[in-house]
């Protein structure tokens, strides 16, 4: 049974940082490409950061330069690093693994107050 479990979210004052972690099991971790993904009330899913099995890296254009996605295929644990929080950041996040198949988490709150 596939389980991504995602922590480390939260409230956050605009300007902060948050580290969100995803751990993953019943998957060869190393083989999927991981992601973060989040929505925000009212709007559709959307990518936030992506990390394939050579740690190749690809950002949307709302958060790169602010966020950093990482992985530790030892631990099977993916993380996102987010600085410079803004308001707009305020969505609830998802971990994703695929391969073959979709698999997400059940998501994380992060609020970031103005």
């Amino acid at each position: 049974q596939v389980q991504l479990v995602e922590s480390g979210g939260g409230l956050v004052q605009a300007g902060g940082s948050l580290r969100l972690s995803c751990r993953a099991s019943g998957i060869t971790f190393s083989h999927n490409t991981m992601g973060w993904y989040r929505q925000a009330p009212g709007n559709a899913r959307e990518l936030v950061a992506a990390i394939n099995g050579d740690s190749t890296t690809n950002y949307a254009a709302s958060v790169k330069g602010r966020f950093t996605i990482s992985r530790d295929n030892a631990k099977n644990t993916l993380y996102l690093q987010m600085n410079s929080l803004k308001p707009e950041d305020t969505a609830v996040y998802y971990c994703n693994a695929n391969r073959w198949d979709w698999y997400w988490g059940q998501g994380t709150q992060v609020t970031v107050s103005s």
